[in-house]
C-alpha cells in the first residue's frame, strides 16, 4: 500500500511539473482573501509540494471545468478530443 501511495505521489508531481512547464501564462488574476484563507491555502500548497500560485491555479481550473461541464458549457482552455476515425 505504501509503495502504491508513493508511486501515485511521484506520478502526480510529474504531471504537475509537466503541466506547469508547458503552459504559457500571460495574464494575472488578483483576488482578495482573508489572512486565514491565505494561511490555509499556503499550507495546502506546501502539503502538495507545489508553489501557492500553481496550487491555486490548479484548483481554479478544476472548479471551472466542473462548473462549466455541469452546465453543458464548453471549457475554453480544454481542447476537444476526437474519438474514433472521424476526420
Amino acid at each position: 500500500m505504501q509503495i502504491a501511495l508513493h508511486a501515485r505521489k511521484k506520478l502526480t508531481m510529474w504531471c504537475i511539473s509537466h503541466y506547469i512547464i508547458e503552459m504559457n501564462k500571460e495574464r494575472i488574476l488578483q483576488i482578495r482573501i482573508t489572512q486565514g484563507e491565505k494561511s490555509g491555502f499556503e499550507l495546502a500548497a506546501r502539503l502538495s509540494g507545489i508553489p501557492l500560485a500553481s496550487w491555486a491555479r490548479e484548483r481554479l481550473r478544476l472548479a471551472c471545468i466542473r462548473d462549466l461541464e455541469s452546465a453543458g458549457q464548453k471549457v475554453p482552455f480544454v481542447e476537444s478530443i476526437r474519438i474514433g476515425d472521424a476526420q
